[in-house]
């Protein structure tokens, strides 16, 4: 498949806190082909969103530290790049869906606005001379994500919206420019199950369309199986399995990949979802070896003691176990 657009290796975060650094990352590696389709799945607090905000460099200042690592978007490390270089890489390479579509969008600026500014963002000629062509590819942005009548809607604020139109116009603002990235930040979970669902389908549609390359971040493995072709495992800060997304759920072989799936609720008769002993380590005080020792069932003193490494087992599919 050649080289990958994106390719983060052994990536560390730290958060300084009053009571030290809080030890998020811990050597995260992920890679994205041009026009594939990632899965990057876990429990809240993870780390899967701070990964994805580290390739655009939108981690708070001042309290967010990278020790160590790389983020290579087409073998140029963005934590190297000048302001220049980075503004192009957010203007005309990589695009983020936040999670919650009512703190994304201004609410003291109208939809119309919000959307013209990213074109102008991006540099698009003279904003005085385009003005009527940045109209344009902003209504035409809100057609593309299936919202009638876009002149009412650029003139409108947020909070006349309901939540997933708001979402659909944050869809709008992360592709009417052309991108080779599109990172979604569990787009549908401030949404009913329904709309959830419209939001998913447009999104894997806009994105087959445009031959864009997705990171679908989520802590549903049901969303990463619809949505992508690879899926990455996430706990504390660390991979610890990957697998094409067919095979991760005919085979799965980490601990914490069986205990998520073992999570889902059951609707044909057969129980209440068994779920996953304990809960995600305090990253001030992270525990030594596997990180998921103190609530893995399979765990050996070795477990605790050592920290297992990516394994490939043929296929693509790479496990982070001693135990496998």
């Amino acid at each position: 498949m050649g080289n990958p657009i994106l390719d983060i290796r052994d990536l560390h975060v730290w958060y300084r806190t009053y009571g030290g650094y809080s030890k998020v990352l811990d050597g995260v590696n992920l890679f994205v082909h041009q026009g594939e389709k990632v899965g990057l799945v876990g429990e809240a607090g993870c780390g899967k969103t701070t990964t994805m905000r580290s390739v655009l460099r939108i981690l708070p200042e001042g309290q967010a530290h990278t020790p160590r690592g790389q983020i290579l978007y087409h073998g140029k490390n963005i934590l190297q790049m000048n302001r220049r270089e980075l503004h192009q890489v957010r203007t005309s390479g990589v695009s983020m869906i936040f999670q919650e579509p009512a703190a994304a969008l201004n609410p003291v600026f109208t939809v119309g606005t919000q959307i013209t500014d990213v074109i102008k963002f991006s540099g698009l000629g003279k904003p005085e001379k385009q003005k009527d062509n940045i109209k344009n590819l902003a209504m035409q942005a809100i057609r593309e994500v299936y919202i009638a009548d876009p002149e009412r809607i650029m003139s409108s604020y947020p909070n006349q919206l309901s939540g997933g139109m708001k979402q659909r116009i944050c869809i709008a603002m992360a592709i009417v420019t052309a991108r080779e990235l599109l990172i979604a930040d569990e787009p549908g979970t401030a949404l009913d199950v329904t709309i959830q669902d419209q939001v998913h389908k447009l999104l894997r549609g806009l994105v087959e369309k445009k031959g864009m390359s997705l990171v679908m971040i989520t802590h549903s493995l049901g969303v990463a199986r619809e949505m992508t072709d690879r899926i990455y495992v996430m706990y504390a800060g660390n991979i610890v399995e990957v697998a094409k997304s067919g095979e991760l759920f005919r085979n799965p072989l980490h601990p914490y990949t069986l205990g998520l799936l073992e999570s889902v609720p059951k609707l044909t008769g057969g129980g209440m979802a068994e779920g996953i002993y304990g809960q995600i380590p305090d990253y001030l005080r992270p525990p030594d070896g596997c990180r998921f020792h103190p609530r893995c069932p399979r765990a050996v003193a070795r477990c605790r003691e050592e920290k297992p490494n990516l394994a490939d087992l043929g296929d693509g599919h790479q496990v982070a176990c001693f135990q496998v």
